[in-house]
């Protein structure tokens, strides 16, 4: 149903947080595999991904990664980022009953700083994107990254929630 796609660069314990918190969502059958586009990692991020089960596209960008997706919808997230329990249910009626993008909703926990939370209303991707793999396929280019296609788009909101990840 839904892959997950997350591009790295130098953030093997950033990729180890996101991947904690989808787990929930591989084992409610939702995610269906998790793609990790690496831009050069000179750190062990790769055995983070091989020991997590993920696909690992060396050296590539955003758009081999929605070539290689096999779900219908897509779900980028940044290295970091951590989905809130309960994250699946929103995901599951929305790509139910919409055709559009949707982002989720950051929480509000005390442990994230409003300075972080300021600044990462900056980052595109801060809040995630859910999208449908031909909408993200006609909006990817050669050479682009994730947040450059989460630019590109309007989205609603969904109910569930997440914390963005921590500037670097």
């Amino acid at each position: 149903m839904l892959s997950v796609l997350i591009e790295t660069h130098n953030d093997e314990d950033r990729l180890a947080r996101t991947l904690a918190s989808l787990v929930s969502g591989a084992v409610e059958g939702l995610v269906r595999e998790v793609i990790v586009c690496d831009r050069g990692s000179t750190d062990q991020s790769w055995q983070v991904a091989d020991h997590a089960g993920c696909v690992w596209l060396a050296g590539t960008d955003i758009a081999a990664g929605i070539a290689r997706a096999k779900g219908d919808w897509l779900l980028f997230v940044e290295p970091g980022a951590r989905l809130s329990p309960g994250w699946t249910e929103p995901v599951l009626r929305h790509i139910s009953e919409a055709d559009g993008p949707a982002r989720f909703n950051r929480t509000r926990s005390s442990e994230e700083a409003l300075l972080s939370r300021i600044f990462a209303t900056r980052r595109p991707l801060a809040e995630g994107l859910v999208i449908s793999r031909p909408q993200a396929a006609s909006l990817a280019k050669p050479g682009m990254d994730c947040a450059s296609i989460a630019r590109k788009v309007k989205a609603r909101r969904l109910s569930g929630e997440i914390s963005a990840a921590p500037r670097h």
